[in-house]
């Protein structure tokens, strides 16, 4: 499912492979626009791994999928869902969280940054293979 709540497959726009920082690094994320404070959904059922607040992300949920083979992060929130605490069990479809522009982004442009990674050590959640979620939701 789009994490974001109404958008719908045929908004989305595939932004994994621009090129970030002066070229010096792919996005490897798809951003999904969306008004500030449009509630933030699980996309799959999993568990929360860590809160994370960075100066490239801002505030960050971390997220396994249900067999720990592969961690989301949702970026750029404005705030997470009050009383979600990191080792929560997550239901597909659940709030987590509420679309922002933290971290490093323009402030006018709020939106969810939804990357995915292959891991096979999901307490190394900041590690991975990028995956391309684009390609997922253009299928449907």
């Amino acid at each position: 499912m789009i994490p974001v709540a109404g958008v719908a497959a045929k908004d989305l726009v595939d932004s994994f492979d621009e090129a970030r920082d002066g070229g010096t690094r792919r996005h490897e994320a798809l951003d999904i626009m969306a008004a500030r404070n449009t509630p933030v959904r699980s996309a799959l059922s999993g568990v929360l791994l860590k809160f994370h607040n960075s100066v490239a992300g801002g505030l960050t949920i971390y997220a396994s999928d249900p067999s720990n083979r592969y961690v989301l992060m949702y970026g750029h929130l404005d705030s997470y869902k009050p009383g979600l605490q990191e080792g929560d069990r997550l239901t597909r479809g659940e709030i987590i969280g509420f679309v922002g522009s933290t971290g490093d982004t323009s402030p006018n442009a709020p939106h969810l940054h939804l990357a995915v990674n292959r891991n096979d050590n999901v307490k190394e959640w900041w590690k991975g293979t990028p995956l391309n979620p684009f390609l997922v939701y253009r299928s449907k």
